[in-house]
């Protein structure tokens, strides 16, 4: 027989000496022969030492007085009931059984407990816990009426305890398992991390100011001869550009051979000042020391290499002082230009990394970092320029074409942050959930910084590994402003 079985045998060989005279009599039994029944039942269950305990127990349950009113009567020997007096065929009477010895449905008494007990058999009893004290009972629907004992609204709902060191201030929320998990509530940790805010901005190609060269003169020249150099052709350092004669050029050149001739360099320094403040070509300085005689025409060369991006010079024109005949800009290296708004402006940190891209060129993204940040706003559009330095070495990029700038935002500092929903913002107040346990919620003012990667910087209210909720906290923030409105209107009295 399987321990469950045996388990419920002794229950019922255990039971109220009422209950075993019934039990007994549909096995047969007659009411004198129900001690030996019940010993030999707990031998073949338990063995010996069972039967002894048995037989003691069920003694002791019998012996106990009988109490409670008649309920029905019994046959002395048979198993045979009567609702009223009677006797049996042979003229006894049947005997009276009160309400303490018929068969109850109700707790088993201690006697039958100690009966298990005595038999050996492993019961396995309620378990005691250190369970707290409920202090009262409040309205399901969060209304300011308590109860010092259960009760239901008057929807039928019933009144949820609340328990010794639970009770809840004015914000916070208590909320059962049950409504928790039906309203979808999910919480995470606010974690320390960096938040980078990827800002797109409009830009353009733009040549570096700092590598654009100006051929022009310092005195009147006549041009004698143009290179075949036109706007827009790439050129290399050190190529002709033009051909030209100037007088002042052929004087200072005479003057500087001449102290040449006749004191040598140390005599001639004056005469070759001149020459260098003139703008005369070291070409043709050396040409001079190595002949003797100054050249009739003097030879510009390009200082740089690069693109040619104006050319002014024509053949046979009388240049003026100062006037320009070409200008040559490096391509090697380019700016781009964007505009931040100026909204977004303080994200933006000198050295923060910014990925170029351009339509006209699919498929290619160029990195660099952010250079310089100009120190005005443009009136017209409320933005500010920021500049991008990036290396083109093939030409690809072109002045004055449009790019999609991405600058990444924000200083890279480990800050509290939560996920974007956690943050309830109603526009004058900023509220994140926070989660203390055992259904218990607390809304929080919070100071939020920046933004970013679906994250909110938490700069204040919120400390690292708080739990907050990020789903359903609406829900939470809307019953906790419905409890501290009714609080504000209950009166002292109605507080528990």
């Amino acid at each position: 027989m399987s321990f469950f079985g045996k388990t419920l045998m002794v229950g019922l060989i255990a039971g109220s000496a009422g209950f075993a005279g019934i039990w007994a009599g549909d096995q047969g039994v007659a009411p004198a022969d129900i001690p030996a029944w019940v010993r030999g039942s707990a031998a073949r269950l338990f063995g010996s030492d069972a039967e002894a305990k048995a037989s003691t127990s069920f003694e002791t349950s019998s012996m106990a007085a009988p109490e409670g009113a008649v309920i029905y009567y019994r046959h002395p020997e048979d198993a045979a009931y009567s609702l009223t007096p009677t006797t049996t065929a042979d003229g006894r009477d049947y005997l009276p059984v009160r309400a303490s010895e018929d068969v109850s449905f109700d707790d088993a008494p201690k006697v039958a407990d100690t009966a298990v007990a005595d038999l050996g058999v492993a019961i396995a009893a309620p378990t005691t816990t250190d369970e707290k004290r409920i202090l009262y009972y409040r309205n399901p629907m969060g209304l300011p009426d308590t109860s010092p004992t259960p009760k239901k609204d008057s929807m039928g709902m019933d009144y949820l305890p609340v328990f010794d060191g639970e009770e809840a201030d004015g914000s916070t929320v208590i909320v059962s398992a049950g409504k928790i998990q039906r309203s979808g509530v999910k919480t995470t940790l606010a974690t320390l991390s960096s938040i980078s805010q990827p800002i797109l901005v409009p830009g353009v190609v733009e040549h570096d100011e700092r590598k654009v060269s100006v051929i022009s003169l310092r005195t009147e020249a006549f041009v004698e001869k143009v290179a075949d150099v036109t706007t827009g052709a790439p050129i290399r350092a050190g190529q002709p550009l033009v051909t030209l004669y100037a007088k002042e050029f052929a004087a200072a050149g005479a003057q500087y051979a001449a102290d040449l001739r006749i004191g040598g360099k140390a005599k001639a320094a004056g005469s070759l000042q001149r020459l260098l403040n003139l703008g005369v070509p070291a070409e043709m300085i050396a040409q001079i020391e190595t002949t003797g005689k100054p050249p009739l025409s003097v030879t510009l060369m390009a200082p740089q290499g690069g693109v040619v991006l104006e050319r002014m010079a024509v053949d046979g024109m009388m240049a003026a002082a100062g006037e320009t005949l070409f200008r040559i800009a490096d391509t090697s290296t380019v700016w781009i230009i964007a505009d931040v708004p100026e909204y977004e402006l303080a994200q933006v940190q000198r050295g923060a990394v910014a990925t170029v891209r351009f339509r006209s060129l699919p498929g290619r993204a160029f990195i660099g970092k952010v250079d310089e940040i100009y120190p005005e706003i443009q009136a017209e559009t409320r933005t500010a320029k920021i500049r991008v330095e990036l290396p083109n070495p093939d030409g690809a990029m072109i002045a004055y074409m449009y790019a999609d700038v991405e600058i990444a935002g924000g200083d890279g500092a480990s800050v509290v942050t939560v996920p974007e929903s956690a943050v309830i913002d109603s526009g004058d107040r900023q509220v994140v959930i926070v989660d203390l346990g055992e259904g218990r919620f607390e809304p929080r003012d919070v100071q939020v910084g920046m933004r970013g990667a679906g994250m909110v910087e938490i700069s204040k209210g919120v400390a690292q590994g708080a739990t907050v909720v990020v789903s359903a906290n609406f829900l939470i923030d809307a019953e906790s402003n419905l409890k501290a409105a009714l609080s504000a209107l209950t009166p002292a009295e109605a507080q528990p």
